[in-house]
């Protein structure tokens, strides 16, 4: 027996509940330290003679301190062995020794350029100093220029100098450093140094040159940092809410009517990074896979990619460039790896505007996808 009326359909609804996700960050805080270097290598004298005819070896001992993450500064010992020669004959060469202590100002430009970062493997160091070229034992050139006199009657170093001759010196140059472990690391320094005329006895009328490449270990004592690991409130990735509204009528034969009210909001995804990063963590790019099952299963809809960087960290030009590489990463992956066709994808970079979407700096490392 058919009943009269029939119930056609009740009210359903399909939420989907808030994902919470806790987000453990590990911070970095940088600590002031003192490190020792130890380096050996070869020294190429400017002058009038062929390439090679004037190397001679060459080392330095340096002390230093760290003042934070960007700026130090070190005494360094430089020493050992200059050579000169002759501009007409490459045989009458002569070589000398010196000291040259002279205190550096260094510049970490990996920190300076991408943040501070104490776990990268590389870091790159340029530097300028002044000091003391202390020359010593510089008997060849003398018994070259009293020969030189009593055959021909002439004196060809016209600033020869003998005993102890100290000289002002400038220098600059840069370094790079592998880091093997927290207090150890293997380096190549490169540096050119210049002096007052007549270092190597001889008279040009302008500055001495010489050049120092050296290879070296460098010994950091004590904590270069402290490390912090907190977690931060969870965020909440708000799902698509649709309703179904079925309405029942009384016909004679049973007929179904439905009405669909879609209550839909944008579908937001977050991905944070870590300090100084634009890499998708392996945790993190579970999310973009939720935004690519979303495309793929709405292919009407597009989706805006904003990147924003931690403004308590950096500068405002290196946090413009971090937050527009976020962005990029989580479009490339949407595109190469998901197949979401790139004129659904919109990028954006806010670097460290104002307007950042999480009082917590920390959390502001993110690139957050926003649908239409």
């Amino acid at each position: 027996m058919k009943l009269s009326k029939i119930i056609l359909s009740a009210a359903l609804l399909v939420a989907a509940f808030p994902t919470m996700a806790q987000e453990e960050v590990t911070e970095y805080k940088f600590a002031p330290h003192w490190f020792l270097q130890t380096q050996i290598g070869g020294q190429e004298t400017l002058g009038e003679g062929s390439f090679g005819k004037l190397t001679a070896p060459n080392a330095q001992l340096a002390a230093g301190y760290k003042f934070n993450p960007y700026i130090g500064a070190r005494l360094a010992v430089n020493a050992w062995q200059s050579k000169a020669v002759m501009v007409l004959d490459e045989t009458n060469r002569w070589k000398w020794n010196y000291v040259a202590p002279t205190v550096d100002v260094l510049f970490d430009m990996t920190n300076i350029l991408g943040g501070y970062n104490p776990n990268r493997l590389v870091d790159v160091n340029v530097f300028a100093g002044i000091g003391a070229n202390i020359g010593f034992n510089n008997k060849e050139a003398n018994n070259f220029a009293a020969a030189y006199k009593a055959e021909y009657d002439y004196q060809p170093l016209r600033l020869l100098w003998n005993g102890t001759k100290a000289r002002f010196v400038a220098k600059f140059g840069a370094d790079v450093n592998f880091n093997i472990t927290e207090h150890f690391a293997l380096g190549l320094e490169l540096q050119a140094n210049t002096l007052p005329d007549g270092y190597n006895s001889k008279k040009a009328g302008n500055a001495d040159w010489y050049f120092n490449a050296l290879v070296g270990a460098r010994f950091t004592f004590g904590k270069k940092y402290t490390k912090t690991t907190r977690v931060v409130e969870p965020q909440i990735v708000e799902r698509v809410v649709e309703r179904v509204v079925e309405v029942p009528v009384q016909v004679t034969d049973t007929v179904y009517i439905k009405e669909t009210v879609n209550e839909e909001k944008p579908y937001r995804v977050d991905i944070f990074f870590a300090i100084s990063n634009t890499t998708i963590s392996n945790k993190e790019m579970s999310k973009v896979t939720e935004m690519a099952d979303y495309l793929k299963a709405n292919p009407g809809k597009k989706v805006t990619i904003t990147g924003y960087a931690d403004k308590g960290t950096g500068t405002r030009a290196i946090n413009l460039r971090l937050s527009k590489q976020r962005a990029q990463t989580v479009a490339r992956v949407l595109k190469d790896k998901y197949g979401i066709a790139a004129d659904r994808i919109i990028v954006e970079s806010m670097g460290d505007d104002e307007n950042q979407p999480y009082p917590d700096p920390v959390m502001n490392r993110v690139a957050i996808c926003i649908t239409d």
